[in-house]
């Protein structure tokens, strides 16, 4: 508790949330919470205390607000398939209070006029807090120590595989200076760009989204995590391996951790989730880079989840139209929205018993604010954002295109049943999402960023 409780009756407290189970990674603990200025003043029995608001939290579990470190929300320049509002209101209903996003918009974010361009665009518009990565580019490789240090950005993003046209850096001695000339942690979409050409050569002439698997094979994913792992060694700057597919890449990241690289890796729900056995039911709605593969895959990667192998959860919201997906393979573009979704579809595992609750609050909250240096995000805590997620643990609902926010209208979830949800959603304090309906204005704010030492 900030104060003495005679301390605390003499505050004007913004929100009083009565009767809930406050969640930690390592903690579960009825309690009731204060809020003062957007930040959290009191944790314990709070009787006798009044707020300008209160929310009876009783029958739901309280989580720091959630952060999804990979989304795509494709403003400026493609804004018919996302922009910044629908896509912060789709976390928002998704129980996500902060969002970091990707570099691969038009124009790209390679530059410091187009990073300040986005943070203009996200000012009032964006429903949680936001940071935008800086993408590396073959034009900018010798300006990356001076972006990365620039406000409203966690860092470097690198693309090693081509779905990303002039983000692509592919050659090591271009890795090298990239990582030379910041200090990280990068996160790094690593698909191995000659394998992958030569496999798309291969390919046939009417080939079936199934074969996708097979043009982004396993191989081309082990080739350059083992490459930029290499090479994070070399120059000492830790990577973040983001979506992570495979069996193959488990083990080298798992000696680059025994080694003490500093290296970080992310699963995604539809990895966790889905096989390929999918893309008959689902077809180009399925199609991802990497993709989701067959269920030997998915048990591997559910094992580096409960060995503890993986640090982040991240949804890789990357929202296409139903027209788009709906082209023939391969010229149907690679991406699912997944940031309403992600918390969802992860406590419905938790409902399975297939994952502590207290592992999902670590992996969607607690290691990404240490990751990416958020003071005051990812914890329920004395002088933390009271950023929260309040959500309804046994509540079943069907996911449907009414419930879906982006502006892309579908989820690969669409149709199914889970178990679990997000009721309430607070965003610096401020009860954004109600009873399931977002309840305006729009209050995100720009995250701040701690350089490393």
């Amino acid at each position: 508790m900030a104060a003495g409780l005679d301390t605390l009756r003499g505050m004007n407290l913004d929100l009083l949330i009565r009767g809930g189970t406050v969640i930690n990674s390592e903690l579960s603990v009825d309690a009731d919470l204060g809020v003062r200025g957007g930040r959290i003043v009191a944790i314990g029995d709070l009787k006798g205390l009044s707020a300008a608001e209160t929310l009876d939290a009783s029958g739901l579990h309280i989580l720091p607000g959630l952060i999804d470190t990979q989304v795509h929300f494709r403003e400026p320049g493609l804004e018919h398939k996302e922009d910044l509002e629908s896509g912060t209101r789709a976390a928002l209903y998704g129980g996500v209070t902060t969002v970091l996003e990707m570099p691969n918009t038009d124009p790209l974010t390679t530059s410091a006029d187009a990073l300040a361009d986005k943070l203009r665009r996200a000012a009032g518009r964006a429903w949680v807090n936001y940071g935008f990565f800086v993408g590396a580019a073959q034009d900018n490789l010798d300006q990356l120590g001076h972006l990365e240090r620039l406000p409203g950005t966690p860092g470097i993003k690198i693309f090693m595989g081509s779905s990303t046209g002039a983000l692509l850096v592919d050659r090591d001695d271009d890795l090298r200076q990239v990582l030379r000339s910041v200090q990280g942690p990068c996160p790094i979409h690593a698909e191995d760009e000659p394998r992958l050409v030569e496999r798309r050569r291969r390919l046939g002439d009417q080939p079936h989204v199934s074969q996708h698997p097979w043009a982004r094979d396993a191989e081309a994913a082990r080739l350059a995590t083992q490459r930029i792992l290499a090479i994070s060694a070399e120059t000492g700057t830790p990577v973040h391996i983001l979506h992570v597919s495979t069996a193959a890449e488990l083990p080298l990241i798992a000696e680059a951790k025994r080694r003490g690289l500093g290296v970080t890796a992310e699963v995604t729900p539809q990895h966790l989730s889905l096989n390929d056995e999918a893309y008959e039911t689902l077809g180009t709605r399925l199609q991802m880079n990497p993709p989701v593969r067959d269920e030997a895959t998915r048990q591997a990667l559910w094992h580096a989840v409960t060995t503890g192998l993986f640090d982040v959860f991240g949804s890789d919201h990357a929202p296409h139209t139903v027209a788009e997906k709906e082209r023939s393979y391969p010229q149907s573009p690679s991406g699912m929205p997944g940031v309403q979704t992600m918390l969802p579809v992860l406590l419905d595992h938790v409902a399975a018993g297939r994952l502590p609750l207290g592992l999902v609050v670590r992996m969607l909250a607690e290691n990404p604010a240490r990751l990416y240096r958020m003071p005051g995000k990812g914890r329920i805590a004395l002088g933390c954002d009271a950023d929260l997620t309040l959500v309804d643990l046994n509540a079943r609902f069907t996911v449907s295109t009414a419930w879906l926010q982006s502006k892309c209208g579908w989820s690969p979830f669409e149709g199914q049943t889970l178990t679990g949800r997000p009721v309430h959603t607070f965003v610096g304090g401020v009860w954004s999402l109600r009873d399931g309906q977002h309840f305006g204005p729009a209050g995100g704010q720009v995250v701040q960023f701690l350089p490393r030492p």
